[in-house]
């Protein structure tokens, strides 16, 4: 490493990156910059076990976005969420479907989201029935896009809430083996 290198290093300073209040403002890392402004718009990645403790949920990636910087505090937003690829393929089996779907909603505070739902049947269902389950799947998260806030809907997907209720809708078209948000993208926030 050459001397411009190890200088250019040693100039940098270390930023605490803490939760959204949602999330329990929480520690969830550090971040090192030369310059504060050139950390606002850094994705910081963590596991949901990380945040709640609970080594089940270590299976759900969580992005959140640097907002602000504070002294040595920096505020986040979250960003996102999305099933680990190793978790994602596990729940595929042979002789049974899977259904997607992505919805574009807008939260009653004008958050604007894109929710990807799965769920994974434990036979091999019909286009019809698969149709159905989509059909569910878009009025459970619109009609809580139209009646929560952003932290609201955010706790529900990533919790599993709206996936239970999902769920429960559902199983009344075909036996269902799982049924979760699998990915979340934060698209626009409100001015």
């Amino acid at each position: 490493m050459s001397r411009a290198m190890r200088d250019k290093w040693r100039r940098k300073e270390w930023y605490e990156v803490y939760l959204p209040r949602y999330f329990g403002e929480g520690k969830v890392g550090e971040t090192p910059a030369d310059d504060p402004s050139k950390i606002v718009g850094r994705v910081i990645e963590t596991t949901l076990g990380q945040i709640t403790g609970d080594y089940s949920q270590e299976n759900i990636k969580l992005y959140f976005r640097i907002l602000e910087v504070e002294d040595h505090r920096v505020k986040t937003i979250f960003q996102g969420h999305e099933y680990l690829r190793d978790y994602l393929r596990s729940l595929v089996r042979r002789r049974s479907s899977k259904v997607d779907g992505v919805f574009r909603v807008t939260t009653v505070d004008g958050y604007r989201l894109k929710i990807c739902a799965v769920a994974f049947t434990k036979r091999r269902i019909k286009t019809s029935q698969q149709r159905r389950i989509r059909e569910i799947m878009r009025e459970v998260i619109e009609e809580k896009a139209k009646t929560l806030n952003f932290e609201q809907i955010v706790h529900e997907m990533v919790l599993g809430k709206m996936a239970s209720d999902i769920y429960n809708e559902a199983r009344k078209v075909a036996a269902l083996r799982h049924v979760g948000i699998r990915k979340s993208e934060l698209l626009g926030m409100p001015h």
